[in-house]
């Protein structure tokens, strides 16, 4: 209901914004004046008249998406947007993310795989556009081994071989849950030392040396990373509020949601 209340204010605003200058002078001068007082501001009018009913008629139209997204009914949300994007073909990217996370929301990961599939043959590019989700559930169905190989796809596309960094950090992280160690901690330790996003920075410092020191062939070369790392992100970010100013920028994310429990806990470590 909260949405329809400001749906409504807006429209009363600019309903009050398109009469006033019509009526005022109407009211207080002559027609003759009032008609050369409201003659250059007519564009205007048609303007805000044309964004109140374009508003109005994308918010009629997609009524029920957002009623339930009020409601946060998932269940009736996902067979929604199953509805539109399955049995429609209406593979728009904002209604694809949103069942993607609805997924997640609900834990169901063999739901994401079985649309992977069929964005993959319908729109691929739809796929590169939202791998960190479809990643993340491969490593929340249980399958690091196969989110290890997804992320490692993706990086080899990418033009930017150093960019992308939640996509790095994540197949790090899948080499982990895999217990490939080695590679794991050389995928970390280029992200401790020279990565530009404190956060992914931060948590890579803090998996060198809380789950992968203990597994290193070389622990005083896995240590000195853990520590490079962790001087740069206190450097940048100065203290632990730092930290958790930047862990709030993308907490509304589901791929950083399902990873909480690391980012407060390197936050701890790192300004301990």
């Amino acid at each position: 209901m909260k949405l329809q209340f400001i749906i409504i204010i807006f429209n009363i605003i600019i309903v009050l914004l398109l009469s006033l200058p019509a009526l005022v002078p109407a009211l207080v001068f002559d027609p003759g004046f009032a008609a050369l007082f409201w003659r250059p501001l007519w564009p205007l009018a048609l303007a805000l008249a044309a964004a109140l009913i374009t508003l109005n008629v994308f918010f009629l139209f997609n009524f029920r998406l957002y009623r339930l997204l009020e409601r946060e009914d998932w269940p009736a949300l996902v067979d929604y947007l199953e509805q539109s994007v399955l049995h429609r073909g209406r593979y728009s990217p904002r209604r694809l993310r949103l069942l993607l996370n609805s997924y997640l929301v609900m834990s169901d990961s063999p739901a994401v795989t079985r649309l992977e599939h069929k964005v993959a043959f319908a729109k691929p590019a739809l796929i590169e556009a939202n791998a960190l989700i479809f990643g993340t559930a491969r490593i929340l169905g249980g399958d690091p081994a196969g989110a290890a190989d997804f992320f490692r796809r993706r990086l080899e596309k990418s033009a930017k071989k150093n960019g992308k960094p939640w996509l790095r950090w994540y197949y790090g992280f899948s080499l982990v849950l895999a217990e490939r160690f080695s590679e794991a901690g050389e995928v970390f330790k280029a992200l401790a030392a020279a990565c530009a996003d404190p956060l992914v920075s931060g948590l890579s410092a803090y998996l060198l040396s809380a789950a992968l020191l203990k597994h290193s062939a070389d622990s005083a070369e896995c240590r000195s990373a853990a520590e490079g790392g962790r001087e740069r992100v206190r450097q940048a970010l100065k203290n632990a509020d730092g930290w958790k100013k930047e862990a709030a920028k993308v907490a509304a994310d589901v791929h950083t949601a399902v990873i909480k429990k690391y980012i407060d806990e390197a936050g701890a470590w790192l300004f301990a």
